[in-house]
Protein backbone atom coordinates (compact mmCIF):
# COMPACT_ATOMS: atom_id res chain seq x y z
CA UNK A 1 0.00 0.00 0.00
CA UNK A 2 2.55 2.80 0.88
CA UNK A 3 6.24 2.85 -0.42
CA UNK A 4 8.43 0.16 0.04
CA UNK A 5 11.97 0.29 0.56
CA UNK A 6 14.23 -1.30 -2.51
CA UNK A 7 17.63 -2.54 -2.75
CA UNK A 8 19.42 -0.10 -5.01
CA UNK A 9 22.84 -0.47 -6.20
CA UNK A 10 23.47 3.19 -6.81
CA UNK A 11 21.54 5.55 -5.62
CA UNK A 12 20.85 5.77 -1.93
CA UNK A 13 18.75 7.41 0.24
CA UNK A 14 18.65 10.87 -1.21
CA UNK A 15 20.11 9.97 -4.61
CA UNK A 16 24.00 9.45 -5.96
CA UNK A 17 26.94 10.93 -4.56
CA UNK A 18 30.38 10.45 -4.50
CA UNK A 19 33.87 12.23 -4.06
CA UNK A 20 34.01 14.21 -8.22
CA UNK A 21 36.25 12.73 -10.18
CA UNK A 22 36.47 9.08 -9.04
CA UNK A 23 32.97 8.43 -8.08
CA UNK A 24 31.28 11.17 -9.30
CA UNK A 25 32.14 11.59 -13.05
CA UNK A 26 31.19 13.55 -16.45
CA UNK A 27 30.67 9.92 -17.45
CA UNK A 28 28.15 8.71 -14.76
CA UNK A 29 26.21 12.01 -14.96
CA UNK A 30 25.77 11.67 -18.89
CA UNK A 31 24.53 8.17 -18.36
CA UNK A 32 21.95 9.30 -15.72
CA UNK A 33 20.96 12.03 -18.12
CA UNK A 34 20.14 9.42 -20.87
CA UNK A 35 18.68 6.80 -18.62
CA UNK A 36 16.06 9.63 -17.39
CA UNK A 37 15.77 11.09 -20.81
CA UNK A 38 15.07 7.69 -22.21
CA UNK A 39 11.93 7.03 -18.87
CA UNK A 40 11.08 10.22 -18.75
CA UNK A 41 10.51 12.22 -22.18
CA UNK A 42 9.14 15.75 -22.38
CA UNK A 43 10.28 19.20 -20.41
CA UNK A 44 13.23 18.14 -17.91
CA UNK A 45 14.32 20.81 -15.62
CA UNK A 46 17.41 21.11 -14.07
CA UNK A 47 19.67 23.05 -11.34
CA UNK A 48 22.48 22.75 -9.07
CA UNK A 49 24.00 23.84 -5.53
CA UNK A 50 26.90 26.28 -5.85
CA UNK A 51 29.58 23.36 -5.55
CA UNK A 52 32.50 23.86 -8.17
CA UNK A 53 32.00 20.83 -10.02
CA UNK A 54 28.39 21.67 -10.40
CA UNK A 55 28.57 23.25 -14.39
CA UNK A 56 30.95 20.07 -15.64
CA UNK A 57 28.21 17.67 -14.20
CA UNK A 58 25.46 19.59 -15.34
CA UNK A 59 26.40 19.70 -19.06
CA UNK A 60 27.15 16.25 -19.19
CA UNK A 61 23.67 15.17 -17.36
CA UNK A 62 21.78 17.77 -20.15
CA UNK A 63 23.82 16.25 -22.58
CA UNK A 64 22.62 13.05 -21.52
CA UNK A 65 18.60 14.44 -21.60
CA UNK A 66 19.32 16.34 -25.13
CA UNK A 67 20.14 12.66 -26.91
CA UNK A 68 17.43 11.35 -25.71
CA UNK A 69 15.28 13.69 -27.26
CA UNK A 70 14.22 15.77 -23.91
CA UNK A 71 14.04 19.32 -24.16
CA UNK A 72 16.20 20.86 -20.78
CA UNK A 73 15.30 24.21 -18.96
CA UNK A 74 18.88 25.12 -17.15
CA UNK A 75 18.03 26.80 -13.95
CA UNK A 76 21.21 27.73 -12.73
CA UNK A 77 21.89 27.68 -8.87
CA UNK A 78 18.77 27.48 -7.10
CA UNK A 79 17.83 25.22 -3.36
CA UNK A 80 16.13 21.75 -4.41
CA UNK A 81 13.11 22.67 -3.10
CA UNK A 82 12.78 25.60 -5.60
CA UNK A 83 13.73 23.37 -8.17
CA UNK A 84 11.02 20.56 -6.95
CA UNK A 85 8.48 23.35 -6.57
CA UNK A 86 9.38 24.66 -10.36
CA UNK A 87 9.04 20.93 -11.26
CA UNK A 88 5.88 20.26 -10.06
CA UNK A 89 3.94 23.20 -11.66
CA UNK A 90 5.74 23.09 -15.12
CA UNK A 91 8.20 20.07 -15.97
CA UNK A 92 7.71 16.67 -17.09
CA UNK A 93 10.72 15.71 -14.55
CA UNK A 94 13.93 17.32 -12.89
CA UNK A 95 17.49 16.53 -11.80
CA UNK A 96 19.27 18.24 -9.29
CA UNK A 97 23.39 18.20 -9.48
CA UNK A 98 24.08 18.60 -5.77
CA UNK A 99 26.10 16.81 -2.61
CA UNK A 100 23.72 18.19 -0.53
CA UNK A 101 25.71 18.35 3.32
CA UNK A 102 28.21 16.57 1.67
CA UNK A 103 32.23 18.53 2.03
CA UNK A 104 32.81 20.34 -1.27
CA UNK A 105 35.22 17.60 -2.90
CA UNK A 106 31.48 15.79 -3.34
CA UNK A 107 28.42 15.93 -5.62
CA UNK A 108 25.51 14.26 -7.02
CA UNK A 109 22.31 13.94 -8.16
CA UNK A 110 18.77 13.84 -7.44
CA UNK A 111 15.93 13.29 -9.77
CA UNK A 112 12.46 14.68 -9.03
CA UNK A 113 9.40 13.30 -10.74
CA UNK A 114 5.95 15.72 -12.53
CA UNK A 115 4.97 15.85 -8.91
CA UNK A 116 7.87 17.40 -7.17
CA UNK A 117 8.75 14.70 -5.13
CA UNK A 118 12.16 12.53 -5.06
CA UNK A 119 12.17 9.42 -7.26
CA UNK A 120 10.92 6.92 -5.25
CA UNK A 121 12.68 3.18 -5.09
CA UNK A 122 10.82 1.24 -7.63
CA UNK A 123 11.32 3.64 -10.50
CA UNK A 124 14.68 4.36 -9.57
CA UNK A 125 15.95 0.67 -9.45
CA UNK A 126 14.21 0.77 -13.10
CA UNK A 127 16.15 3.96 -14.26
CA UNK A 128 19.15 2.05 -12.55
CA UNK A 129 18.62 -1.12 -14.77
CA UNK A 130 18.60 1.01 -17.80
CA UNK A 131 21.70 2.50 -16.95
CA UNK A 132 24.00 -0.54 -16.23
CA UNK A 133 22.33 -2.63 -19.20
CA UNK A 134 23.10 0.84 -21.45
CA UNK A 135 19.49 0.63 -22.83
CA UNK A 136 19.31 4.54 -23.72
CA UNK A 137 16.35 5.39 -26.32
CA UNK A 138 18.29 7.54 -28.15
CA UNK A 139 17.01 9.88 -31.10
CA UNK A 140 18.09 10.81 -34.57
CA UNK A 141 19.66 14.20 -34.92
CA UNK A 142 16.71 16.24 -35.94
CA UNK A 143 14.97 14.97 -33.08
CA UNK A 144 17.34 16.16 -30.33
CA UNK A 145 16.24 18.21 -27.64
CA UNK A 146 16.42 22.07 -27.08
CA UNK A 147 18.16 23.81 -24.12
CA UNK A 148 16.60 27.00 -22.67
CA UNK A 149 18.35 29.51 -19.52
CA UNK A 150 16.08 30.82 -17.90
CA UNK A 151 17.63 33.03 -15.20
CA UNK A 152 15.88 34.12 -12.04
CA UNK A 153 13.67 30.65 -11.48
CA UNK A 154 13.46 30.86 -7.81
CA UNK A 155 11.44 34.13 -7.38
CA UNK A 156 8.19 31.87 -8.12
CA UNK A 157 9.57 29.85 -5.46
CA UNK A 158 10.13 32.51 -2.81
CA UNK A 159 6.73 34.19 -3.96
CA UNK A 160 5.10 30.71 -2.84
CA UNK A 161 6.39 30.96 0.26
CA UNK A 162 5.88 34.09 1.17
CA UNK A 163 2.35 33.70 0.06
CA UNK A 164 1.68 31.75 2.67
CA UNK A 165 2.32 34.34 4.82
CA UNK A 166 0.10 37.61 4.45
CA UNK A 167 0.06 38.77 7.45
CA UNK A 168 4.31 39.76 7.22
CA UNK A 169 4.81 38.16 10.91
CA UNK A 170 8.38 39.18 11.01
CA UNK A 171 7.96 42.73 11.83
CA UNK A 172 10.20 44.30 14.38
CA UNK A 173 11.56 40.78 14.32
CA UNK A 174 15.76 40.18 13.47
CA UNK A 175 17.22 37.02 11.78
CA UNK A 176 20.60 36.15 10.68
CA UNK A 177 20.50 33.46 8.20
CA UNK A 178 23.81 31.31 7.07
CA UNK A 179 23.49 29.68 3.97
CA UNK A 180 27.06 28.41 4.12
CA UNK A 181 27.93 29.86 0.63
CA UNK A 182 25.31 27.80 -0.90
CA UNK A 183 22.24 27.43 -2.95
CA UNK A 184 20.26 29.91 -0.12
CA UNK A 185 22.42 32.38 -0.64
CA UNK A 186 19.58 34.51 -2.42
CA UNK A 187 16.20 32.60 -1.42
CA UNK A 188 16.01 32.82 2.31
CA UNK A 189 16.81 36.33 3.33
CA UNK A 190 14.82 37.31 0.15
CA UNK A 191 11.46 35.16 2.13
CA UNK A 192 12.48 36.51 5.31
CA UNK A 193 13.08 40.35 4.88
CA UNK A 194 9.90 39.98 2.26
CA UNK A 195 7.85 38.82 5.70
CA UNK A 196 9.18 41.84 7.40
CA UNK A 197 11.92 40.60 9.28
CA UNK A 198 15.56 42.85 9.60
CA UNK A 199 17.47 40.03 7.88
CA UNK A 200 21.44 39.75 8.69
CA UNK A 201 23.97 37.37 6.99
CA UNK A 202 26.86 34.89 7.14
CA UNK A 203 28.50 33.31 4.58
CA UNK A 204 26.16 34.57 2.48
CA UNK A 205 28.16 35.06 -0.89
CA UNK A 206 27.98 31.73 -2.99
CA UNK A 207 31.11 30.20 -3.12
CA UNK A 208 31.00 26.30 -3.77
CA UNK A 209 34.44 26.11 -2.06
CA UNK A 210 32.65 26.65 1.34
CA UNK A 211 35.55 28.52 2.87
CA UNK A 212 33.39 29.94 5.98
CA UNK A 213 31.75 26.68 7.03
CA UNK A 214 31.53 23.11 5.90
CA UNK A 215 27.88 22.10 3.98
CA UNK A 216 26.62 20.65 7.02
CA UNK A 217 25.41 22.70 9.40
CA UNK A 218 26.90 21.03 12.64
CA UNK A 219 27.05 23.23 16.12
CA UNK A 220 31.26 23.71 15.52
CA UNK A 221 30.96 24.90 12.25
CA UNK A 222 27.34 27.21 12.98
CA UNK A 223 29.71 29.12 15.78
CA UNK A 224 30.14 32.83 13.99
CA UNK A 225 26.31 32.11 13.52
CA UNK A 226 25.62 31.88 16.90
CA UNK A 227 28.27 35.19 17.96
CA UNK A 228 26.31 37.09 15.27
CA UNK A 229 22.79 36.45 16.45
CA UNK A 230 24.12 37.08 20.16
CA UNK A 231 25.95 40.26 19.23
CA UNK A 232 22.76 41.65 17.12
CA UNK A 233 20.10 40.84 19.32
CA UNK A 234 17.90 38.92 17.28
CA UNK A 235 15.64 36.84 17.62
CA UNK A 236 17.05 33.23 16.03
CA UNK A 237 19.54 32.31 13.41
CA UNK A 238 18.64 29.62 10.26
CA UNK A 239 21.20 28.07 8.56
CA UNK A 240 21.24 25.68 5.66
CA UNK A 241 23.31 22.66 4.00
CA UNK A 242 24.19 23.20 0.69
CA UNK A 243 21.22 22.69 -1.08
CA UNK A 244 18.86 24.31 1.45
CA UNK A 245 16.46 21.57 2.47
CA UNK A 246 17.24 21.56 5.68
CA UNK A 247 17.16 24.27 8.17
CA UNK A 248 19.25 24.41 11.47
CA UNK A 249 18.06 27.35 13.97
CA UNK A 250 20.17 28.96 16.55
CA UNK A 251 18.07 30.41 19.38
CA UNK A 252 18.54 34.07 20.58
CA UNK A 253 20.58 33.00 23.38
CA UNK A 254 23.17 31.55 20.34
CA UNK A 255 22.67 28.35 22.03
CA UNK A 256 22.24 25.35 18.75
CA UNK A 257 18.75 23.56 18.71
CA UNK A 258 18.52 19.65 18.00
CA UNK A 259 16.74 19.11 15.07
CA UNK A 260 13.81 16.66 16.28
CA UNK A 261 13.27 19.95 19.02
CA UNK A 262 13.02 22.29 16.57
CA UNK A 263 10.94 19.34 14.44
CA UNK A 264 9.03 19.32 17.70
CA UNK A 265 8.13 23.05 17.96
CA UNK A 266 6.89 23.32 14.22
CA UNK A 267 4.75 20.07 14.76
CA UNK A 268 3.10 21.85 17.86
CA UNK A 269 2.62 24.85 15.79
CA UNK A 270 0.91 22.73 12.92
CA UNK A 271 -1.25 20.61 14.85
CA UNK A 272 -2.83 23.09 16.65
CA UNK A 273 -4.49 23.97 13.99
CA UNK A 274 -4.44 20.74 11.62
CA UNK A 275 -5.36 17.16 12.24
CA UNK A 276 -4.24 14.23 10.94
CA UNK A 277 -1.33 11.82 10.98
CA UNK A 278 2.53 13.25 10.98
CA UNK A 279 4.61 11.21 8.82
CA UNK A 280 8.71 10.34 10.12
CA UNK A 281 11.27 7.97 10.10
CA UNK A 282 11.86 5.10 12.58
CA UNK A 283 14.73 7.04 13.36
CA UNK A 284 13.09 10.43 14.63
CA UNK A 285 12.72 11.33 18.52
CA UNK A 286 9.71 10.06 20.59
CA UNK A 287 9.42 13.75 20.99
CA UNK A 288 7.61 14.39 18.02
CA UNK A 289 5.02 11.58 18.53
CA UNK A 290 4.53 13.18 22.37
CA UNK A 291 3.90 16.69 20.59
CA UNK A 292 1.24 15.41 18.29
CA UNK A 293 -0.39 13.49 20.50
CA UNK A 294 -0.81 16.76 22.68
CA UNK A 295 -3.27 17.82 19.52
CA UNK A 296 -4.93 14.12 18.80
CA UNK A 297 -3.09 14.00 15.92
CA UNK A 298 -0.95 10.31 15.38
CA UNK A 299 2.70 9.36 13.91
CA UNK A 300 3.46 7.29 10.82
CA UNK A 301 6.60 5.81 10.74
CA UNK A 302 8.59 5.02 7.65
CA UNK A 303 12.50 3.81 6.20
CA UNK A 304 14.32 6.34 7.08
CA UNK A 305 14.77 9.15 4.39
CA UNK A 306 12.78 12.54 2.77
CA UNK A 307 11.46 9.68 0.03
CA UNK A 308 10.15 7.46 1.97
CA UNK A 309 8.41 10.51 3.93
CA UNK A 310 7.41 12.39 0.99
CA UNK A 311 5.50 9.15 -0.93
CA UNK A 312 4.46 8.05 2.08
CA UNK A 313 2.70 11.17 2.59
CA UNK A 314 0.94 10.97 -0.82
CA UNK A 315 0.04 7.75 -0.41
CA UNK A 316 -1.74 8.40 2.69
CA UNK A 317 -3.30 11.75 1.23
CA UNK A 318 -4.59 9.23 -1.50
CA UNK A 319 -6.56 7.05 0.81
CA UNK A 320 -8.39 10.00 2.80
CA UNK A 321 -6.20 9.79 5.48
CA UNK A 322 -5.44 13.81 6.07
CA UNK A 323 -1.50 14.33 6.67
CA UNK A 324 -0.68 17.03 8.94
CA UNK A 325 3.15 17.45 8.25
CA UNK A 326 5.84 14.85 7.94
CA UNK A 327 10.12 15.58 8.40
CA UNK A 328 12.91 14.06 9.65
CA UNK A 329 15.19 14.57 12.95
CA UNK A 330 17.88 16.34 10.60
CA UNK A 331 16.38 19.84 10.21
CA UNK A 332 14.54 18.97 7.37
CA UNK A 333 11.00 18.73 7.36
CA UNK A 334 7.73 18.70 4.75
CA UNK A 335 4.68 20.85 4.76
CA UNK A 336 2.08 19.51 3.09
CA UNK A 337 0.27 22.94 2.46
CA UNK A 338 3.08 24.33 0.54
CA UNK A 339 4.33 21.25 -1.13
CA UNK A 340 5.60 17.47 -0.69
CA UNK A 341 9.77 17.71 0.04
CA UNK A 342 12.12 18.53 2.78
CA UNK A 343 12.36 23.20 2.47
CA UNK A 344 14.88 24.89 4.03
CA UNK A 345 13.17 28.29 3.46
CA UNK A 346 9.72 26.97 4.15
CA UNK A 347 11.03 26.40 8.05
CA UNK A 348 12.87 29.32 8.40
CA UNK A 349 9.67 31.26 7.15
CA UNK A 350 7.46 29.38 9.80
CA UNK A 351 9.73 29.75 12.79
CA UNK A 352 9.21 33.18 12.19
CA UNK A 353 5.58 32.83 12.35
CA UNK A 354 6.08 30.61 15.20
CA UNK A 355 7.38 33.37 17.30
CA UNK A 356 5.01 36.37 16.08
CA UNK A 357 2.59 34.13 17.60
CA UNK A 358 3.74 33.01 20.84
CA UNK A 359 5.38 36.28 21.80
CA UNK A 360 8.15 34.71 23.57
CA UNK A 361 11.76 33.71 23.03
CA UNK A 362 12.71 30.97 21.75
CA UNK A 363 14.37 29.51 23.90
CA UNK A 364 11.82 29.44 26.40
CA UNK A 365 10.03 27.64 24.07
CA UNK A 366 12.50 25.31 23.30
CA UNK A 367 13.14 24.50 27.69
CA UNK A 368 9.49 23.62 27.87
CA UNK A 369 9.46 20.79 25.62
CA UNK A 370 9.97 17.21 27.37
CA UNK A 371 13.33 15.81 27.65
CA UNK A 372 14.50 12.41 26.17
CA UNK A 373 18.29 11.76 25.54
CA UNK A 374 19.04 10.02 22.74
CA UNK A 375 22.68 8.39 22.09
CA UNK A 376 23.93 7.68 18.37
CA UNK A 377 27.10 5.96 16.57
CA UNK A 378 27.68 4.43 13.77
CA UNK A 379 30.32 0.87 13.76
CA UNK A 380 32.01 -0.86 10.46
CA UNK A 381 30.86 -4.08 10.02
CA UNK A 382 31.87 -6.25 7.06
CA UNK A 383 28.44 -7.30 6.80
CA UNK A 384 25.82 -5.07 8.46
CA UNK A 385 22.09 -7.22 7.49
CA UNK A 386 23.76 -10.10 8.37
CA UNK A 387 24.70 -8.45 12.02
CA UNK A 388 21.54 -6.61 12.02
CA UNK A 389 19.52 -10.50 11.26
CA UNK A 390 21.88 -11.91 13.94
CA UNK A 391 21.05 -9.25 16.62
CA UNK A 392 17.37 -9.47 16.74
CA UNK A 393 17.28 -12.89 17.17
CA UNK A 394 18.31 -11.85 20.70
CA UNK A 395 15.53 -9.62 21.22
CA UNK A 396 12.91 -12.25 20.64
CA UNK A 397 10.86 -11.21 23.65
CA UNK A 398 10.85 -7.31 22.66
CA UNK A 399 8.88 -5.87 19.87
CA UNK A 400 10.38 -5.40 17.41
CA UNK A 401 9.85 -3.18 13.81
CA UNK A 402 11.11 -3.98 10.50
CA UNK A 403 10.46 -0.83 8.85
CA UNK A 404 14.66 -0.13 8.21
CA UNK A 405 16.77 -2.50 10.22
CA UNK A 406 15.62 -3.23 13.25
CA UNK A 407 13.53 -0.56 16.04
CA UNK A 408 13.36 -2.50 19.33
CA UNK A 409 9.96 -0.78 21.56
CA UNK A 410 10.03 -0.45 25.08
CA UNK A 411 7.86 1.47 26.78
CA UNK A 412 9.30 5.18 26.77
CA UNK A 413 12.47 3.72 25.43
CA UNK A 414 13.74 2.53 21.65
CA UNK A 415 16.76 1.32 20.04
CA UNK A 416 17.17 1.33 16.07
CA UNK A 417 19.92 -0.57 14.24
CA UNK A 418 19.88 -0.36 10.76
CA UNK A 419 22.65 -1.20 8.01
CA UNK A 420 23.87 1.86 6.21
CA UNK A 421 23.15 2.11 2.85
CA UNK A 422 26.34 3.39 1.41
CA UNK A 423 28.76 2.58 4.05
CA UNK A 424 29.96 -0.83 5.18
CA UNK A 425 28.66 0.15 9.22
CA UNK A 426 25.91 0.08 11.03
CA UNK A 427 23.80 2.80 13.00
CA UNK A 428 22.55 2.76 16.25
CA UNK A 429 20.31 5.13 18.09
CA UNK A 430 19.09 4.64 21.31
CA UNK A 431 16.33 6.89 22.85
CA UNK A 432 14.39 7.15 26.64
CA UNK A 433 12.97 9.13 28.70
CA UNK A 434 15.40 8.82 31.32
CA UNK A 435 19.17 8.73 30.70
CA UNK A 436 20.22 6.26 32.53
CA UNK A 437 18.07 3.46 31.11
CA UNK A 438 19.70 4.77 27.68
CA UNK A 439 23.01 4.59 28.29
CA UNK A 440 22.04 1.49 29.99
CA UNK A 441 20.45 0.14 26.69
CA UNK A 442 23.11 1.59 24.27
CA UNK A 443 25.67 -0.33 25.97
CA UNK A 444 23.11 -3.58 25.90
CA UNK A 445 22.78 -2.99 21.81
CA UNK A 446 26.96 -2.93 21.64
CA UNK A 447 27.71 -5.66 23.59
CA UNK A 448 25.03 -7.96 21.89
CA UNK A 449 26.39 -7.23 18.66
CA UNK A 450 29.94 -7.47 19.50
CA UNK A 451 28.38 -11.39 20.43
CA UNK A 452 27.10 -11.66 17.29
Amino acid sequence: MFPAKLEKRLFGTNGVRGIVGTEMTPELALSIGLALGSMRKGRIAVGRDTRTSGPALAGALKAGLLATGCDVTDCGILPTPALQYLVRNHFDAGAVITASHNPPEYNGVKIIESDGVEMGDEQTVLLEDRLFGRRFDLVAWDDTGSEHTVPGCASEYVDAVVQQFPARPGDGMTVVVDPGCGAACYTTPEILTRLGCRVLTVNGHMDGRFPGRLPEPSPEGLAPLCELVQATGAHFGVAHDGDADRAVIIDENGRFISENQEFALVADWICRETKGTVVTPVSTSLLIETVARWHGCDVYYTPVGSIYVARTMLALQAEGIPVALGGEGNGGIIYPAHQYCRDGGMTAAVMVSILAGSRRPLSALVDELPEFTLLAGKFPVDNPAALVSALAKTYLHDTIDWTDGIRINRNDSWALVRPSGTEPLVRVIVESADAGTAHYFYDEILNRMQSC
